[in-house]
């Protein structure tokens, strides 16, 4: 799942917890969090101050600013970090990527929102000329885009430290069953953050640990923390009783460690989780996000208005593709593909034509060179059957672009499963069925997250994830990611 445990609640750079009264930047890799966040701090500033230049610079042009705007810029940096920072993107352990997308988008519209009121009392503005030239929402888009980037950049050095077995966490986990086993052997991977030193027994039984060392008992907890400098209890739930929970919690309140708990909802989003107490009980309250009436609308309005624009920022881009294609093989430029949609419903969905014509006349010969281990799909990688052009085109997905009029006739989505040919829909699964409950997708988690590289049954997980997860947000976080992926060309045949 993106976010696979529950844990404390983070100071502001991770720093002191005001519940339990300990302070887990103590450890040498809280401390290290703590650093690189105050760094991240001052890039977060520099984004958001960017961001305000160029909105002003789009708007005025390079005409001389005056003290109040001055004075704005030198306020922006007392309220990016106070505000980020209530939104706990500093809480960099603990937040997946779609989490931060989410936050850091809500948390610069609001730095936004202060801007504009510093913009109506220091600048003496009014609200009609900040909506009318729409520089506010210019300001919000170009924030977001520029943290994004920044972040990105760091997300980057963090990945290398970890490869390099930094900014990993020593972890005793809780627990000798089965999901103990399963989070130990996940913990293996340097790019979570952590480092996983043994299991603790909790007396509920064993099973065959696979060869993981045991480090002692929960009750031994206190002796074991600092003595194994352990910096991090990642507690298996299925393996421990409310007693033995309760009983580790007062432990562990008086140790500088952090803290995981397993939540077993291993394909739902964090962002759908909230904390529910019921009676003496603590619950976690699972938003549902079927996309049926209001969400269904949004979901509908979103992509006629982003897909209709980009139609129109792209024409110049289609004529010129149709041109080339005319030019160089004969045939017509659009190729029509009937795929399987919503409800299992067919359509008809278009692409440029990127192969020689009479190409599907020619698959039955190809079949035994199918590289794609699935068996579902077809993909070649040097099919023969594709154009110079075509080859071109598919290389940076510009083939897809007339998928487009496939979103603005319903047919499809900006975002969302990948579109299924009837063939495959019946070699499919029951289980794999599920994908076709919402409209398929130009792009969707499947091409963010490998594209070729990924076998049939993981393309399934990753639709089903999506549709369990759904959210505007989410989306635009995909959509986000997809250009990145097309620019590295990763995975693409």
């Amino acid at each position: 799942m993106a976010d696979g445990a529950l844990s404390r609640s983070e100071g502001y750079f991770g720093g002191k917890n005001a519940h339990e009264g300990v302070d887990p930047s103590r450890s040498p890799t809280s401390r290290h969090y703590a650093r690189l966040a105050c760094w991240i701090a001052l890039t977060d500033i520099l984004a958001v101050e960017v961001a305000i230049l160029l909105t002003r610079y789009i708007r005025l042009g390079v005409r001389s600013a005056g003290p109040n705007f001055a004075t704005i810029m030198l306020v922006a940096p007392l309220v990016v970090v106070p505000i980020f920072a209530a939104f706990r993107l500093y809480s960099f352990s603990r937040l997946s990527p779609a989490e931060e997308f989410r936050r850091l988008f809500d948390a610069s519209g609001v730095v936004v929102g202060v801007k504009l009121v510093l913009f109506l009392t220091v600048e003496g503005g009014s609200i009609e000329d900040a909506l009318s030239r729409g520089w506010l929402g210019l300001c919000w888009i170009l924030a977001v885009v520029i943290v994004l980037i920044l972040r990105q950049v760091w997300h980057k050095y963090m990945g290398r430290l970890r490869a390099r077995g930094l900014l990993a966490y020593r972890t005793a986990i809780v627990g000798t069953n089965d999901e103990a086993v399963r989070i130990a052997h996940t913990l293996v991977t340097p790019v979570h953050g952590y480092r996983a030193l043994g299991l603790l027994t909790t007396g509920m039984g064993s099973v065959n640990l696979d060869g993981l060392a045991v480090l002692g008992s929960v009750d031994d907890l206190s002796e074991l923390i600092p003595a194994r400098s352990i910096e991090c209890v990642f507690v298996a739930s299925t393996a421990v009783d409310a007693h033995a929970m309760k009983r580790m919690t007062e432990i562990l309140r008086h140790h500088p460690v952090e803290v995981r708990v397993s939540a077993n909802l291993t394909e739902i989003l964090s962002s759908r989780l909230t904390i529910q107490p019921v009676g003496d009980l603590l619950a976690l309250s699972l938003r549902p996000t079927r996309l049926t009436g209001f969400q269904a609308v949004v979901k509908r309005t979103f992509d006629l208005t982003v897909g209709g624009l980009a139609v129109l920022v792209s024409a110049p881009l289609w004529l010129a593709i149709g041109v080339l294609i005319k030019a160089t093989s004969r045939g017509p430029v659009m190729y029509q593909s009937e795929r399987v949609g919503k409800d299992a419903r067919a359509f008809r969905m278009f692409k440029f034509r990127t192969m020689v014509r009479g190409a599907d006349l020619l698959l039955p010969q190809l079949l035994d060179k199918n590289e794609f281990t699935g068996g579902v799909l077809f993909k070649l990688r040097n099919d023969p059957r594709v154009t110079t052009i075509g080859g071109w085109l598919r290389r940076w997905s510009l083939d897809e672009l007339p998928q487009l009029l496939n979103v603005l006739r319903g047919d499809m989505s900006l975002v969302g499963p990948r579109p299924a040919l009837p063939t495959e829909v019946a070699a499919y699964e029951e289980w794999h069925l599920r994908r076709l409950e919402v409209r398929p997708g130009i792009t969707g988690l499947w091409q963010v997250g490998g594209r070729s590289e990924l076998s049939f049954d993981d393309y399934v997980r990753l639709d089903l994830f999506y549709i369990e997860n759904w959210s505007v947000i989410y989306d635009l976080f995909v959509l986000g990611k997809t250009l990145p992926a097309v620019l590295l060309r990763r995975g693409a045949f």
